[in-house]
């Protein structure tokens, strides 16, 4: 089975995408920071290691401490794809955090991004 090359991709070089996007749009670094953990569990400190030390999507997410349990809510297309048939487990992580990149984009309220 071959492996998707994004999953070999550093986060660090996608995550400042992920924050263009949001301003962008009016939105804010802490907002995207925010969904990052409340997606992956990662505190400051965690999501600055991961970046810093240039982890590549693998990583970023079998070392997220704590993955949320609302994540199944996340519905929706991304790149053409419902993001909930999605089969790859680590696929389907990363497309639930771009969708939730794009729900911040397009103006959607945080609580209800992050499925309260």
């Amino acid at each position: 089975m071959s492996t998707h090359p994004i999953y070999s991709m550093p986060f660090a070089k996608v995550y400042p995408l992920y924050v263009q996007k949001a301003e962008r749009k009016g939105r804010t670094q802490e907002e995207v920071d925010r969904i990052i953990s409340w997606l992956t569990g990662y505190d400051e400190a965690g999501l600055r290691g991961q970046i810093a030390r240039n982890a590549d999507f693998a990583t970023f997410f079998a070392e997220a401490p704590a993955l949320n349990p609302n994540a199944a809510r996340i519905t929706g297309v991304v790149c053409g794809v419902r993001v909930e048939t999605i089969t790859d487990p680590l696929m389907q992580k990363i497309r639930w955090l771009d969708k939730l990149i794009d729900e911040l984009a397009k103006g959607k309220a945080l609580e209800k991004i992050l499925r309260s």
